[in-house]
């Protein structure tokens, strides 16, 4: 069929051309500008620090350039007609699509095994982008804002519409948000089918997902839904059937290899010197969160948006913490100095707090397309340790407090003793240290209800960052965009009340 186009059956007709299909996935991870050209169009690594900057742990250096995330640290235009939130819900719908692509192609009756190990490989990206959006967009209650939106209706444990690789434009213009217990059975059909069909893929490149990362999904998955067993269970198996062990000090503090190194994790996104992503030079993940780059948004002649650590947070890292020195100390601390830096002379220019655990590729400072071809992770093996920690804690608090306690002497600080009675929050104080900057805080925040606090007699949050919450933050339940509503005629009234300005800045004592 001569035409300028492939169809699906011609892409699923042999194993080369499904291949095409199986990397676009992780080539649109790294997606560059996909709705109207704003700055924090860069893909997925941009969505990871928009939920980091909704925390409070991930605290942005006040700069002429902050405008490219304010509307998430500082709750201002994540309304369902902004911007903001049209690049997160087009990026997401997006990158379903490519996954679903994949899926559509491969028809298990006649599939080769290669074939069948790229379908998994499309439902394990499918179930994490849905995990994703369902945890996002899944209304709970705050201390703000009412379930009750201004059409009347209640929205309360909606997620989002599935779209799936059958369904039709028909269909999609008439497509409800489901609820949470309807999104949890489609998501977990696509694990189990990843968990079927991934063994048979044969490339170990780790921008791609394997076993172990299917056994974290499920993991996480347990988490969302607040089934520990479960969670428990799966983080053990993705923790046996990982090549990946934690990473050691030697590794977390590299110059050259900190934290851009893919072979340390799981799975992981990883950018060439071609990609257009680097080519842009401050359009991806060196560039915003890597302050030692100094041709990107963070460094930005020493004015930039630099990535740091909540004061608070920094000041319950022990001493002897290995990981303490990922940031710069404060001065006349007992770390003061002790940061290691590729250009030691950078250290005058960086504000107290600062982040360097992520470091420019090879450690090149100047150069862009060496610097960016860069990787950053969706998942490391330090997660499962601690998801198994925690699930462990909620069924029984001494197992719990055992996990950390091994974890921790084994891997991070050999002096550690778990002398916090509340050994839930000391463990989600350890995965909020060891995956800063790594997106997954929001999470444990939203399905926990816990209170965000960046307003504190000697707080290093920017004026407008300053908001104290009580509970989960209303800004965790994102909006679903006006364009989506004006073309499925079913969730129309049925969008998340917009939680702009719904809390006052904190102006001191």
């Amino acid at each position: 069929m001569p035409t300028n186009v492939a169809t699906t059956d011609q892409l699923g007709a042999s194993d080369k051309a499904t291949e095409a299909l199986l990397w676009a996935m992780p080539a649109f991870a790294n997606k560059v500008e996909n709705v109207a050209g704003n700055d924090w169009e860069w893909g997925y690594g941009s969505l990871i620090h928009i939920r980091d900057v909704m925390t409070g742990d991930l605290a942005i250096q006040a700069s002429a350039y902050q405008i490219w995330y304010q509307f998430w640290f500082t709750n201002t235009g994540i309304g369902p007609n902004t911007a903001a939130s049209q690049f997160i819900w087009n990026y997401y719908w997006q990158f379903v699509q490519t996954a679903n692509n994949m899926i559509s192609a491969v028809n298990t009756d006649n599939a080769t095994d290669t074939q069948l190990g790229y379908l998994g490989v499309g439902h394990a990206f499918r179930a994490m982008l849905y995990l994703d959006m369902a945890q996002s967009y899944e209304f709970l209650e705050n201390d703000k804002i009412s379930p009750i939106n201004r059409d009347g209706n209640n929205v309360l444990h909606l997620t989002v519409p599935i779209v799936t690789e059958t369904t039709t434009e028909e269909e999609a213009r008439n497509n409800p948000r489901v609820t949470r217990e309807e999104m949890a059975v489609f998501i977990l059909n696509d694990l189990n089918k990843a968990e079927e069909y991934i063994p048979n893929l044969t490339s170990m490149i780790k921008t791609l997902p394997h076993l172990d990362a299917v056994y974290g999904l499920k993991a996480r998955y347990y988490m969302w839904l607040g089934e520990y067993t479960n969670a428990k269970d799966y983080a053990r198996k993705a923790i046996n059937t990982s090549k990946t062990s934690p990473m050691t000090e030697e590794q977390w503090l590299s110059t050259t290899s900190g934290f851009n190194d893919i072979s340390c994790w799981m799975w992981g996104s990883q950018m060439q010197s071609e990609d257009e992503a680097v080519q842009t030079g401050i359009l991806n993940w060196a560039s915003f969160m890597s302050p030692e780059a100094l041709y990107g948004y963070a460094w930005a002649n020493g004015g930039g948006i630099m990535s740091k650590i909540d004061a608070k947070l920094y000041a319950r890292i022990k001493d002897t913490d290995f990981r303490k020195k990922a940031w710069k100390a404060p001065a006349g601390s007992a770390l003061e100095g002790q940061t290691p830096y590729i250009d030691p002379s950078i250290d005058d220019y960086l504000p107290a707090y600062t982040g360097v655990k992520f470091r420019p590729g090879n450690g090149n400072m100047n150069d862009y397309t060496v610097g960016s071809a860069s990787a950053y992770p969706f998942m490391r093996v330090e997660e499962m340790y601690l998801i198994e920690a925690e699930a462990a804690a909620h069924l029984n608090a001494g197992e719990g407090k055992s996990l950390l306690e091994s974890f921790m002497i084994t891997y991070r600080d050999p002096s550690y003793v778990c002398n916090n009675p509340d050994i839930i929050d000391e463990i989600l104080l350890q995965k909020r240290i060891e995956l800063w900057g790594e997106g997954t805080t929001f999470y444990d925040i939203k399905r926990l209800n816990l209170s965000v606090t960046r307003g504190y007699s000697g707080t290093n949050w920017s004026d407008a960052a300053r908001l104290n919450t009580n509970g989960r933050p209303a800004w965790m339940n994102f909006c679903i965009v006006q364009t989506e509503e004006n073309n499925n005629e079913a969730l129309r009234g049925y969008d998340n009340p917009d939680p702009s300005g719904c809390y006052d800045t904190w102006l001191g004592e």
